[in-house]
């Protein structure tokens, strides 16, 4: 019940926004405008990318260097410092199946201090350094499981425990041999847009008293900053192969994790669970949600320069395709399910598929036909996908896929 009112006030308070802006949602492939996708082999400059040396040197820069000043903002490179601190540590968890393990990892300047709490699950049966799955989760440590001993912030409450833990099969993940680890994102940036001197850009030089610049880093830029600190910490782990780390993201959170994978290229696989517009899906298809909707129903996530393309899709210089193209050589996963036509599933298989370009340039396949797969039919290429039965969530199904493709191309 409690998701049921959460999910329909978030849905309500998107549709008004809609609304006052007389904005209505095309779910008709006939309306699709016809659009031209910015070609991933040629430089600014109109030279063919040809080798891999060319894409390293040339293209791959024009293009995060685009995703950077016009949709995620650029990231800050002020200096702060991090420690690490271990609340607790229990080697019996899940009936002796894992070592439960939490910590607050803090930042600071000198001036400003701000933290994020880690939920670390590590299978026992397992010896030495093993694989991770990191995700962020949305209302605290305290819903993926209902363990009363699991800590979470000051910004969620104990009336959550447990609420999400059919999103977090955890001791599915344990028995297949990998870790996982989690942290609330609010940690981070707190999901609402008045929030930024609360988040941690004042750590990275933000006055809360002046204006953002049109490049400004905002709540995705900030998730995925958070996203590679997670990475920082599992460098230092002993029982942690930081080599092997698949970072996943689920909605939101799945567009912070392709913009994290895009920079930070220690992330082995990266996974986009239903991001759809701003992760996975094309701007230029403008269906379902649309850069429009996206920025005006929640301005704070990308930065502001981004709103221009707001019913101009067509004018954008980049799109989607590119942003998965940027983790290349890694494996990347996108999945989409039928009925969360809000995301564009067609949007987020033709984004991967097109991907493949710069992968077959690596020498790996890519999808293998423009042409969407059959339903819960996942293809674990390099670039692999799936389009499941049901809704805008995260499920068994999807968690069996993503171990399925770590098996292929981690282990």
């Amino acid at each position: 019940m409690k998701k049921l009112i959460l999910t329909t006030l978030l849905l309500t308070g998107i549709f008004i926004s809609m609304v006052a802006q007389r904005i209505e949602p095309n779910y008709d492939e006939s309306k699709v405008p016809v659009y031209e996708l910015p070609p991933l082999l040629v430089s600014a400059k109109g030279k063919q990318i040809k080798s891999i040396k060319q894409w390293e040197s040339i293209r791959r820069p024009e293009i995060l260097e685009m995703f950077s000043s016009q949709m995620f903002g650029k990231t800050p490179g002020s200096p702060f410092t991090t420690s690490y601190e271990v609340v607790s540590v229990d080697a019996n968890a899940l009936d002796g199946k894992a070592t439960c393990k939490q910590l607050r990892i803090s930042f600071s300047n000198g001036n400003t201090v701000r933290s994020m709490l880690m939920l670390i699950y590590l299978p026992n049966h397992i010896k030495g350094k093993v694989p991770l799955f990191f995700a962020y989760n949305f209302d605290g440590n305290q819903t993926v499981s209902t363990d009363s001993g699991i800590l979470f912030s000051n910004h969620t409450s104990e009336n959550k425990r447990g609420l999400k833990v059919r999103r977090w099969p955890i001791e599915m993940i344990i028995s297949k041999g990998y870790g996982v680890a989690t942290a609330c994102y609010h940690d981070i940036f707190y999901d609402e847009k008045d929030k930024h001197a609360e988040s941690i850009l004042p750590l990275l030089g933000y006055d809360p008293g002046q204006s953002l610049e049109g490049d400004s880093w905002q709540a995705i830029g900030a998730w995925a900053w958070g996203m590679s600190r997670a990475m920082d910490y599992f460098e230092t782990d002993s029982r942690i192969d930081a080599k092997r780390i698949a970072l996943m993201g689920h909605s939101r959170h799945g567009k912070a994790a392709l913009w994290a994978g895009a920079q930070d290229q220690r992330f082995a696989i990266v996974i986009s669970n239903e991001s759809g517009c701003g992760g996975a899906a094309l701007s230029k298809r403008a269906y379902g949600e649309t850069v429009a909707v996206i920025t005006n129903s929640f301005p704070h996530w990308f930065c502001p320069d981004f709103s221009r393309f707001a019913n101009n899709e067509q004018s954008l210089p980049f799109d989607q395709h590119e942003l998965i193209a940027l983790i290349a050589p890694r494996p990347v996963y996108v999945a989409s399910a039928v009925d969360d036509r809000w995301a564009d599933p067609k949007g987020e298989y033709l984004s991967a598929f097109h991907a493949g370009e710069v992968y077959r340039l690596y020498g790996y396949e890519g999808l293998p036909s423009e042409e969407m797969p059959a339903l819960n039919t996942p293809v674990i290429s390099r670039v692999g996908y799936h389009i499941r039965t049901g809704v805008h969530d995260v499920t068994d199904f999807d968690w069996q896929c993503y171990l399925n493709f770590a098996d292929k191309w981690m282990k």
